[in-house]
C-alpha cells in the first residue's frame, strides 16, 4: 500500500492526478501542469514534498561523523542555521545520496534526504554513527511544503506568527531558522527564491490551507520536475546514482578536497580527478522534437553521449536537457529522437534562473 502524507485529503479535494513516487500517493498535477509551472516563475506555487525525509544527528562527535560520510565540507557550517549541499558517496565515489545538511548547534544537525533513498541513507547513517556514538532519528512526524516564486517569501511572512516571519525576513539564502516548532529554510529546487517549511504533520493542512487562501498555486511533481530542470538541478536516480560520481554528474563545486579531511570516497575521486572521464553537459535542441532521457548524443569528432534528463522547458519554450558525454571540446552535437539525428548547442546549466533565461537567443 501506497504512504500518504498529511496532505493526501487536500490533494484529493483540488483534484490532483496522485501517483506512485517512491512508494509514496504524490499528486503529478492539478489542473495544468504547464500554468503551475509558469505560477512559480511568475508569482508562488506551493509543494507537498513530505515524502522526502527528515533525519536529525545527536552527539558530541556529530560533526567529526558528518566529515567523514559528507563529500562536501561540513566545517563551512560555523552559524547555526547554515545550511550544505553534497553528496553521501560509497567507497568507489558513486553517489548513494544528494542531500542537505543544517547546523542547529555542535551536537545537533538536520539532514533533508530524498524519498527513494530514505532507507538505505538511514542504514548507511547508522551504521557510521554507531563507530562516533551518534544518534541517529528519522523525524517521520514532520512534514515538508516548499513555497517557491518571485511572491513566496511575501506569502510565508504572512501566515507566520509575526517574530518568525521578522526572524524568517532576514535570512540569506541557503539558510534557516526555527520558532514555535517551526523550521523555516530559504533553500528549494526550483530555480526561485523561497522557503521550504519543516513542521509537524499536523500543522500541515492549515498551513496549506491558509496559503491557498492568499492566492498561492498548489504544484505537483510535474511541474518540480520542469522547473529543477531549468534550473539545472540534478534529480537522484536519474541524472545521478551509485554508478556515477559526484565528477561525472557536474557536482564537482560540491566535493571538498580539504587537505586533513579523509572522507568516504575520497581517493576514488582523486584518481578520476586525473584521468579524463564523463561528464555533465547541458543541451539546447536546435531542431524538431523534443529531448527525453535516454536519446543518444553524438559529436563530430566521435565522442557520445547519453541524455538523462529532457523535455520541454516552458519558460524557454524550447527543449533542454542534461546529459552525461565522453571528454569532447565540442560546442555543438546531434541528438538522436526517434530515427533522426537533430542539431542541439552545448550550454552550461542553469538555464533559468529567477525566470530569466541564462542562454544566449532564447
Amino acid at each position: 500500500m501506497l504512504k500518504r502524507t498529511a496532505l493526501y485529503d487536500a490533494h484529493r479535494h483540488l483534484g490532483a492526478r496522485l501517483v506512485d513516487f517512491a512508494g509514496w500517493e504524490m499528486p503529478i498535477s492539478y489542473v495544468s501542469q504547464l500554468e503551475e509551472h509558469h505560477a512559480v516563475r511568475q508569482h508562488a506555487g506551493m509543494f507537498d514534498v513530505s515524502h522526502m525525509c527528515v533525519i536529525d544527528l545527536h552527539g558530541e562527535r556529530v560533526r567529526t561523523m558528518l566529515s567523514r560520510v559528507l563529500a562536501n565540507d561540513v566545517a563551512k557550517l560555523v552559524l547555526p542555521g547554515k545550511a550544505l549541499y553534497g553528496c553521501l558517496l560509497r567507497e568507489d565515489g558513486g553517489v548513494l545520496d544528494d542531500l542537505i545538511t543544517y547546523l542547529h548547534n555542535e551536537h545537533h544537525f538536520r539532514l533533508v534526504v530524498n524519498a527513494g533513498t530514505a532507507g538505505q541513507d538511514i542504514d548507511w547513517l547508522q551504521a557510521q554513527a554507531r563507530v562516533h556514538g551518534v544518534e541517529v532519528r528519522p523525524r517521520r512526524d514532520l512534514g515538508i511544503l516548499a513555497v517557491q516564486g518571485p511572491q513566496a517569501r511575501d506569502s510565508v511572512h504572512a501566515v507566520l506568527p509575526r517574530s518568525l516571519a521578522a526572524t524568517a525576513a532576514a535570512l540569506p539564502p541557503f539558510s534557516a531558522c526555527e520558532g514555535d516548532g517551526v523550521f523555516i529554510a530559504r533553500t528549494g529546487y526550483t530555480g526561485e527564491d523561497g522557503y521550504e517549511i519543516v513542521a509537524p504533520q499536523a500543522q500541515m493542512p492549515a498551513l496549506w490551507t491558509a496559503l491557498l487562501q492568499l492566492g498561492v498555486r498548489p504544484c505537483g511533481l510535474g511541474a518540480r520536475d520542469t522547473l529543477r530542470l531549468e534550473a539545472g538541478m540534478n534529480l537522484y536516480g536519474q541524472d545521478m546514482d551509485a554508478s556515477v560520481t559526484p565528477l561525472e554528474a557536474g557536482l564537482g563545486w560540491t566535493v571538498a578536497m580539504t587537505a586533513d579531511r579523509d572522507f568516504i570516497g575520497r581517493r576514488a575521486l582523486e584518481h578520476q580527478r586525473q584521468t579524463a572521464h564523463r561528464r555533465q553537459v547541458g543541451l539546447l535542441l536546435e531542431g524538431r522534437g523534443v529531448l527525453r532521457a535516454h536519446m543518444p548524443v553524438r559529436f563530430a569528432d566521435g565522442t557520445t553521449g547519453e541524455i538523462t534528463s529532457g523535455g520541454f522547458a516552458p519558460t524557454l519554450k524550447r527543449s533542454i536537457a542534461l546529459a552525461r558525454v565522453e571528454p569532447t571540446n565540442a560546442s555543438e552535437c546531434e541528438v538522436r529522437i526517434r530515427d533522426a539525428w537533430q542539431p542541439a548547442r552545448i550550454c552550461k546549466p542553469p538555464f533559468v534562473r529567477r525566470g530569466k533565461s541564462l542562454i544566449s537567443g532564447t
